[in-house]
């Protein structure tokens, strides 16, 4: 055991994902600081790609090479969008290359294409998104590096980096000082600790910094619950049914990205919805990192069916629907007015 009570097992692993996520935490903000419009593109799928995505992809990626280099990466992004755009391949390089100097075009395009991990059961691989909620990130509001380690199919350590949440109170705005900026590890069995990100460093690594924890709930009803803010993302006029059904009347906590997660380990919010659209499955790393956040937390997360995440299946959960992430007290009642409000 280290000095903060942690397990020695993963040791190596710990200091390698805070240390990255830190350092794609810390190139998103310099790309948001000056973000120019040529900074972003838009995918086949619609959603939007930053300079900031993909760099932040690409420092995990030759990090991870360096330290872990036999483990496999399942990133969001790839290398198309530099191909596509001369002007956006010539500023991710740039910004790589503050960090990694020795950085040339063909290295750049490598590590982003390694980053194409099938996932699996019976593996070892890390899943990573490096801008998680672009369009936040885009209007300056909230987003996360998030990063996962997957051991046969179960998630046993991550890190997040929330760079606009403030250290405390719900986000209403952000600010300029230390008092915003939040990194977040949690690990299998050994709790989820919150720190500062902009003081976040070596001693992240022993899993120093505060402990937190999904408030308990007396009930339902008094509970605060969080979505996303695109109305595309999960469908809002069911969560406000859910609302009614269980007595809640506080507005809903609207955010992009897993900083959901975040706001339901540390007790700002007890709900999050992410309810099902379609035969649509959600991305792994839309998922990984915050489930563990809550579940080492004490919260609890299911999909709309009660069942497990199951990380098994590659880079969709597609033995899955929706997501449930709650306080533990009161996730049955939660789940069960899902249910019957999905029923119809």
């Amino acid at each position: 055991m280290t000095a903060a009570g942690t397990s020695t097992r993963l040791d190596l692993e710990r200091t390698f994902v805070i240390r990255a996520v830190i350092e794609a935490a810390r190139v998103t903000l310099a790309v948001r600081r000056d973000l120019d419009p040529l900074d972003a593109a838009w995918k086949a799928d619609s959603s939007p790609v930053t300079v900031a995505d993909l760099a932040a992809q690409a420092l995990v990626s030759i990090a991870l090479t360096e330290v872990l280099p036999g483990d496999g990466l399942m990133g969001e992004e790839d290398s198309r969008p530099l191909a596509e755009s001369a002007g956006l391949a010539e500023a991710v390089l740039a910004r790589v290359r503050a960090h990694r100097p020795d950085t040339t075009p063909d290295t750049l395009t490598a590590a982003l294409d390694r980053c194409d991990d099938p996932g699996g059961p019976g593996r070892r691989w890390w899943t990573l998104d490096p801008v998680d909620g672009t369009k936040g990130f885009l209007r300056n509001e909230q987003y996360a590096v998030a990063m996962a380690l997957v051991e046969d199919g179960e998630v046993v350590l991550a890190a997040m980096a929330c760079p606009n949440l403030p250290l405390e109170g719900v986000p209403g705005g952000v600010g300029s000082d230390l008092r915003v900026g939040c990194l977040f590890v949690a690990e299998r069995g050994e709790g989820a600790r919150m720190l500062p990100l902009a003081t976040a460093g070596a001693a992240a690594a022993n899993m120093a910094g505060s402990p937190i924890s999904a408030a308990a709930q007396a009930s339902s009803a008094a509970a605060r619950y969080a979505e996303s803010i695109e109305s595309e993302h999960s469908d809002q006029s069911e969560s406000a049914r859910i609302a009614r059904t269980l007595g809640i009347t506080t507005q809903p906590l609207r955010l992009d990205s897993q900083t959901k997660y975040a706001v339901v380990a540390r007790g700002d919010a007890a709900i999050y919805l992410r309810l099902p659209r379609g035969a649509y499955r959600e991305n792994v790393w839309d998922h990984a990192a915050g489930s563990l956040l809550v579940t080492e937390a004490g919260g609890r997360v299911s999909d709309v069916e009660g069942m497990a995440l199951d990380f098994t299946t590659g880079s969709r959960l597609t033995a899955n629907r929706g997501i449930v992430a709650t306080a533990a007290s009161i996730h049955d009642d939660v789940l069960a007015a899902v249910r019957s409000s999905l029923a119809g």
